[in-house]
């Protein structure tokens, strides 16, 4: 059991010691953010290290999972500056776990593209991908000798679907198929399917560049982090709805995860909703994808039921091109977010997919919580009761 975090969620801290601009710095500060929110301060963990680790203890967690800001470490993205200042933080909270007997799990990318890379066109311009296999392959070297469990992307369906799609997430772009068409030999690839291509590619060769020069010495493990819900057909007995909820999965976990851990490609099922505007590997590109995680890493927190039901064709989007509808059902247990139900079963039932689906790979669970209403309950006991049974379900898992 262990405890989560992000550096822009929590650090604080957002231009200390020649720390760059990211794409959220700079989203919260131009107003995008909800409630006109910033991180400027947040959990103002760049100052609080030991405070946040006498708070680890007292949870009793045995890993902290946590984000490097890559602009913290390479102001501009690049490797032709480093931060000395920011190396000097994370080596200071590494070792300070490490002295309390606390493993750190290290993500390289939580959504925080240094906005410089994004002037150039982000992760839509295969120059950042270049840009962070060089920070990967950094982070490795300073960190390596301690960090035993790396994640090379957090939730990419989020960064390619919420940041380039709907534009809800940083950078804010919104392209969900009608906007910044990008044509090539007569197909159409909108943004959300070229940044999961790119995120794709660069994941693997950040984990062969692990393998080749630095498992042998370090012996950690990597993998990316992925999320999806788990969802259930709306008539059980009725096909259509049964191929909407596997062809939802498809479109969010299986999206990453079937050229990762399967075969190198995308799910058929995708290939032939998409069509042209996906991309498409070349045979030697799916051999160097296949197989590249370690462990299986996920992020579930709920559960909705889904229906086949087939939109508009035009404009194209992620949206269009999955065929689904969603709801919730009222009587699940409600938390604080209206559409987010603590449905247990639901972990159990999206753990026994991912086994049938991928095989025996072993499987962290990298994210799980609820939100709960303000109102003070010192004892906690609602929250307790949600961990409470989710961790039932796995065990039953």
């Amino acid at each position: 059991m262990g405890s989560s975090s992000a550096a822009f969620k929590v650090e604080g801290g957002w231009a200390e010691g020649d720390k760059g601009q990211s794409i959220w710095d700079v989203f919260g500060q131009h107003g995008q953010a909800d409630d006109n929110a910033t991180a400027n301060v947040a959990s103002d963990s760049y100052y609080k290290i030991d405070y946040d680790v006498y708070l680890l203890k007292g949870l009793q967690s045995k890993v902290y999972h946590f984000s490097i800001s890559w602009s913290r470490i390479f102001p501009s993205g690049l490797k032709s500056k480093v931060n000395s200042a920011g190396v000097k933080y994370y080596n200071r909270l590494i070792d300070r776990l490490i002295k309390e007997n606390i493993k750190p799990m290290v993500t390289l990318y939580h959504w925080d593209l240094p906005q410089a890379l994004q002037e150039s066109g982000g992760w839509q311009n295969e120059s950042t991908s270049q840009a962070f296999m060089e920070y990967a392959d950094f982070c490795f070297s300073s960190f390596g000798d301690r960090v035993k469990h790396w994640i090379t992307f957090h939730e990419p369906w989020v960064v390619s679907y919420a940041g380039y799609g709907t534009g809800q997430h940083a950078p804010g772009i919104k392209d969900p198929g009608n906007a910044s068409f990008k044509v090539q030999t007569g197909n159409i690839i909108i943004a959300p399917y070229r940044v999961a291509h790119n995120l794709i590619k660069v994941h693997a060769r950040v984990y062969h560049t692990y393998d080749e020069k630095y498992r042998n010495s370090q012996e950690g493990v990597i993998s990316v982090s992925l999320n999806t819900n788990w969802v259930e057909p709306k008539d059980p007995t009725e096909p259509k709805d049964i191929e909407a909820a596997d062809r939802y999965l498809q479109f969010t976990l299986g999206w990453f995860a079937h050229p990762i851990f399967k075969n190198g490609d995308y799910p058929e099922v995708m290939k032939w909703q998409v069509a042209n505007k996906l991309p498409t590997f070349t045979d030697e590109e799916k051999a160097y994808i296949q197989g590249t995680a370690d462990v299986f890493t996920i992020n579930i927190y709920t559960t909705n039921i889904v229906q086949h039901r087939t939109k508009i064709l035009f404009p194209p989007s992620f949206e269009s091109d999955i065929d689904i509808a969603e709801e919730i059902d009222n009587n699940w247990p409600g938390t604080a977010l209206v559409n987010f139900r603590a449905v247990p079963w639901g972990l159990r039932r999206l753990l026994n997919w991912v086994k049938e689906e991928y095989g025996d790979v072993p499987i962290y669970i990298t994210e799980n919580g609820v939100a709960m209403e303000r109102n003070p309950d010192f004892d906690d006991t609602a929250r307790i009761f949600y961990h409470k049974t989710y961790i039932d379900e796995v065990i039953k898992g």
